[in-house]
């Protein structure tokens, strides 16, 4: 049976680099380092994408961005340049992309499913204004259904408890 996964923070961040959320899976650890971990791997991300569109990449997984102390970080962004980033426990087990990309997966499908429901109005304004973090940002309790989502997927990864 190969070692369970453990999923430490999810974080989704705008096209126009903005978190839309960070969840921390881990009590006791300061939430602020894992706005950090996401702020941070923004930079990787821009590397990894300049990178792909040279060489006409399509691949929305980016493999594993850095480490740091005592987590892996991965990367993801979807066809809509939202921006997937998770921060994985490090252990001494081999952590295969194939359960990586199946997390970002689910996540992603989480994420579609709430910004396709019908019933969520976001009240985009129309006078041009293209950046929508501020209604994007999850949360509000019209979000409630996709942070539920998102923690759902971090208890069946193997997170021990969810943080408020």
């Amino acid at each position: 049976m190969p070692p369970q996964l453990r999923l430490n923070a999810v974080a989704f961040v705008s096209p126009q680099n903005h978190p839309i959320l960070i969840r921390t899976f881990v009590q006791g650890q300061d939430e602020l380092k894992y706005h950090y971990i996401a702020h941070t791997s923004l930079d990787v991300i821009d590397e990894r994408i300049t990178a792909a569109i040279a060489s006409k990449s399509t691949d929305c997984y980016l493999n594993l961005l850095y480490t740091m102390e005592d987590v892996a970080v991965y990367g993801y962004m979807t066809p809509l340049k939202v921006k997937i980033i998770i921060a994985l426990a490090l252990t001494d087990s081999v952590v295969r992309d194939a359960d990586v990309l199946a997390i970002f997966r689910a996540l992603h499908t989480a994420y579609r499913q709430s910004v396709a429901n019908p019933f969520l109005r976001l009240n985009a304004p129309i006078d041009g204004y293209n950046d929508h973090a501020v209604l994007l940002a999850a949360g509000s309790p019209k979000w409630k259904a996709f942070r539920k989502r998102v923690d759902d997927i971090g208890k069946a990864v193997g997170a021990v408890a969810v943080t408020a």
